[in-house]
């Protein structure tokens, strides 16, 4: 039997391909709420990007992130989920 290979994801920051397990998933929930999904298996509509904090500020400042979600993001809400995406960051440096 041949090995499984991991899925890609393209991250909607810089536009690389890369395995799904290396990028973080930011989902917008079927309530409306968009979170960073930990476990990569939330229900909603999911988009991904690298735990790198140049990748997050571009997926946010050229609207990529929003744009991939189907869905507005108030500047507050971007504010609130870039901070939301770099205590993530944060996490996974120190493991």
């Amino acid at each position: 039997m041949a090995p499984r290979t991991e899925p890609t994801r393209t991250c909607v920051g810089c536009r690389m391909k890369a395995g799904k397990r290396v990028l973080l998933r930011v989902v917008r929930t079927p309530q409306g709420d968009v979170r960073v999904d930990a476990s990569g298996t939330a229900p909603g509509r999911g988009a991904y990007v690298h735990a790198d904090r140049a990748c997050v500020k571009a997926a946010i400042a050229r609207g990529a992130l929003a744009r991939s979600l189907r869905m507005g993001l108030r500047a507050d809400e971007a504010a609130r989920l870039g901070d939301e995406i770099e205590r993530d960051i944060e996490r996974e440096v120190r493991r």
